[in-house]
């Protein structure tokens, strides 16, 4: 019995190895083949999504699922993207299911190789900065942090796969906290996909001002966010 599950052990162990380098040489992949500058081209990608003909609506949830696990790629353009082709409605609703699972293999993955391997993505400053999320359950308090504009939500899946939340707390959390900005950039590209530029001129304006008190407040939000954090820590070790 034991030496069966020391087979099982060490097949799993190989199993994430090979997942791990598989995963590692798609993303140099991507460096090296140029795919970074194609996310940051609008009519690229507009271009690859018409070539695609009946399939384009998976060829858009794939852009958009790589966006998410390949974190440095700007969703900005894919979501601009999704309303410019698709409409509003479509778009957000493609948009919602790429960045969904994108994010939940984020997710999975930081959970699956543990923090040397979120540590080859995201910078040290901004674990050092969001690392109270991984001793926290406050579900609300993660999900505040998705709907605050500026935050760095694709390396916040990594991190939060290293903590305490469920699978599906996470999944509701992501996807509902990153609806509002989905909404917005989808509406932005059927603005511009209809010439409706007055409308497009509105929503970037109340996009602006939204973004610029975000980050004029942001940092004072996260020092709320902490002392939140070591209150209810201070209170469960009370409880104990």
């Amino acid at each position: 019995m034991d030496i069966g599950n020391q087979a099982s052990k060490t097949n799993l162990i190989w199993i994430k190895v090979l997942a791990l380098l598989l995963f590692l040489g798609l993303v140099m992949f991507l460096y090296e083949s140029g795919a970074f500058r194609f996310f940051m081209d609008k009519e690229r990608i507009r271009s690859f999504l018409d070539s695609l003909g009946p399939i384009s609506f998976l060829g858009f949830i794939f852009l958009q699922v790589l966006q998410v696990i390949a974190a440095p790629i700007p969703g900005e353009v894919t979501g601009f993207i999704g309303g410019y082709v698709y409409g509003p409605a479509l778009g957000v609703f493609l948009s919602t299911i790429g960045l969904t699972i994108g994010s939940w293999i984020a997710f999975t993955l930081a959970r699956i190789f543990g923090r040397p391997f979120v540590e080859r993505f995201v910078q040290k400053e901004t674990m050092d900065k969001y690392d109270f999320l991984l001793h926290h359950k406050g579900a609300f308090l993660v999900f505040l942090l998705f709907l605050i504009p500026g935050t760095p939500k694709d390396f916040l899946c990594y991190i939060l796969g290293l903590g305490h939340l469920s699978t599906k707390e996470f999944l509701v959390i992501t996807t509902v906290g990153r609806f509002a900005g989905t909404v917005l950039l989808t509406l932005g590209g059927d603005y511009i996909r209809h010439h409706q530029y007055y409308r497009f001129s509105a929503l970037l304006a109340v996009a602006v001002v939204v973004v610029f008190f975000s980050l004029l407040y942001k940092e004072k939000i996260e020092k709320i966010f902490h002392l939140l954090h070591s209150k209810s820590t201070e209170t469960a070790r009370k409880n104990k």
